[in-house]
């Protein structure tokens, strides 16, 4: 799976749940909420103040 920045958090999830841990250790600790399903990784870095292209770069190597 290509990971994007338009890819929904509940999509990761559920095709790469290993993707958790990478999520937490970036301080995205709410990925359990259900609003946080329908999110897409580009919104989640945006509200807590990660860097997308870090993140992105994190979870497609992970």
């Amino acid at each position: 799976m290509a990971i994007t920045k338009d890819t929904m958090i509940g999509q990761l999830l559920r095709e790469k749940p290993e993707a958790a841990e990478i999520l937490f250790q970036y301080g995205m600790g709410c990925i359990g909420c259900p609003s946080s399903q329908m999110e897409s990784l580009e919104q989640a870095a945006a509200v807590h103040g990660i860097d997308l292209e870090e993140l992105l770069k994190s979870l497609n190597e992970g």
